[in-house]
C-alpha cells in the first residue's frame, strides 16, 4: 500500500521557489532543495522528479501566482491607465518577504539560451501578460480613455517590455523616484 505524503505539496513547492528565485536554477543544490524543503531527498524525487522537473513546477506555479495577483490587481477598475500603471507599481513596491525581481525574468536571463523548456515557459507567461496589457488597453480605447492611433497588441508588447525593465530595474536600485519616473514616463505613450 502507497504511504500518503507526510508534508503538504504546495507548501514545500512555495519553498522550493523560494529557493530557487534567491539562488537561480544553476547555483541551487539538491542538498539546497532538501534543506530549504524539510523533506528527505526520496520523497523530492517521489514528488516533483529531478531538479529540472521541479523547476519547471516551481516556474508553473509562480506563473499562476503572479498572473493572479496582476488579474485581481486591475479587475473592477474602470481606467486602464489606471490598472497599467498598477501593474508597473507591482514591480517596482513587492512585498518585502519575496526575493527582489521576479523569477520569470531570473529564469529568462539564465536559462533561455540553454533550456528550451524553460524559455517555452517563460514566453508563455510573458505573452500571457501582453494579452492583460492589451484587454486593458482595448477597454481603454473602447470607453474613449485612450486613442486608437495605436495597434493594442503592438503597444501591450511595448508595455509589457516596459515591465520587464522595471523588474530588473527593482534588483539594481532603491532610487524610488527612478522608478516611477520610468511608469510616469511609458505611460505618457498613451496620452
Amino acid at each position: 500500500m502507497a504511504r500518503s505524503k507526510e508534508f503538504d505539496v504546495d507548501n514545500v513547492l512555495r519553498k522550493a521557489m523560494m529557493i530557487f528565485w534567491q539562488q537561480g536554477y544553476e547555483k541551487t543544490s539538491m542538498q539546497d532543495l532538501v534543506s530549504g524543503m524539510g523533506i528527505h531527498k526520496r520523497s523530492m524525487y517521489d514528488t516533483f522528479g529531478d531538479k529540472h522537473t521541479l523547476y519547471m513546477k516551481v516556474i508553473d506555479r509562480y506563473a499562476e501566482i503572479f498572473s493572479s495577483k496582476m488579474e485581481n490587481r486591475v479587475e473592477g477598475l474602470s481606467s486602464a491607465k489606471e490598472a497599467i500603471r498598477l501593474l508597473f507599481e507591482m514591480a517596482v513596491l513587492r512585498e518585502e518577504i519575496e526575493p527582489k525581481g521576479c523569477l520569470l525574468v531570473n529564469t529568462a536571463v539564465e536559462l533561455s539560451n540553454l533550456d528550451p523548456d524553460a524559455a517555452a515557459k517563460v514566453n508563455d507567461a510573458f505573452l500571457n501578460t501582453e494579452r492583460l496589457f492589451e484587454r486593458l488597453l482595448r477597454h481603454g480605447q473602447e470607453s474613449g480613455e485612450l486613442k486608437r492611433s495605436y495597434e493594442p497588441a503592438d503597444m501591450a508588447a511595448y508595455l509589457h517590455n516596459v515591465l520587464v525593465g522595471l523588474r530588473v530595474m527593482v534588483k539594481t536600485t532603491q532610487d524610488r523616484g527612478k522608478l516611477q519616473n520610468i511608469i510616469d514616463t511609458a505611460l505618457k505613450v498613451l496620452d
